[in-house]
């Protein structure tokens, strides 16, 4: 598709997915997302003219106007919508898929200074939240979402949910509703009430002494932990 369709389509996509949309007038003054999607499909059609100044002039352009930082040689598909996107940093050779839903301050970013491929891939239909730094030439599978304010250096499964720093997978299978983010687990917030629920067995132990009620509470308690743990890659 020539850039122009691309933008027509970008402007489209935001009508779709943003239910805060009241208005097509809001569009040229609240989503800068995007207006840097607008500047990039630009620059990265020049760029693949082999044009280098122009590109760069033209990024640097729209990263003054929305905060947003894209390189114009990383590789954006169809639809992609940033939502809010302040902060966001896209690499030069990073590549993201149709549909891709990305949220404010998220980092595509490199771990290694040598030429070549050295940024993620994002695989149609993901979702990165707000905040997350994916770094590195890896990939983040179809449909797949990672957690606000994660940090993923290894691949990611498609129809995955990874979340943490670092990064764990969850198998979840996919779920068709994109900005659900409630339905992604907090693991500090797991093992916090899982510790709770141990010291409440411990202090009922000291008070009753009933060995044996402690002990089938313990095991269920282990079993709890441990199909939790399991849960991740």
């Amino acid at each position: 598709m020539n850039p122009f369709s691309l933008i027509k389509e970008d402007f489209l996509n935001v009508k779709r997915n943003d239910p805060a949309l009241h208005s097509t007038f809001e569009l040229f003054f609240n989503y800068p997302g995007l207006w840097a999607l607008l500047f990039h499909r630009l620059a990265h059609s020049l760029y693949n003219k082999g044009l280098r100044f122009l590109p760069r002039f033209i990024s640097a352009i729209g990263q003054f106007l929305t905060t947003i930082d894209i390189h114009p040689a990383a590789n954006l598909g169809r639809r992609v919508f940033i939502d809010h996107g302040i902060g966001v940093v896209i690499g030069e050779t990073a590549i993201i898929g149709d549909d891709v839903i990305i949220y404010q301050q998220v980092t595509l970013g490199g771990v290694s200074l040598t030429k070549g491929k050295r940024h993620p891939t994002v695989e149609n239909g993901a979702v990165i939240g707000a905040g997350s730094k994916i770094l590195g030439n890896i990939t983040i599978g179809s449909n797949s979402k990672v957690g606000a304010n994660s940090v993923v250096v290894k691949n990611v499964p498609a129809d995955s949910t990874a979340i943490g720093i670092p990064a764990r997978v969850l198998k979840r299978g996919f779920d068709k509703a994109p900005l659900s983010h409630d339905k992604i687990p907090d693991v500090n917030k797991e093992i916090f009430e899982y510790l709770l629920k141990r010291l409440a067995v411990l202090e009922t132990a000291i008070e009753t002494g009933d060995k044996e009620h402690i002990k089938e509470k313990d095991h269920e308690l282990e079993e709890l932990y441990d199909n939790f743990i399991h849960a991740m890659d």
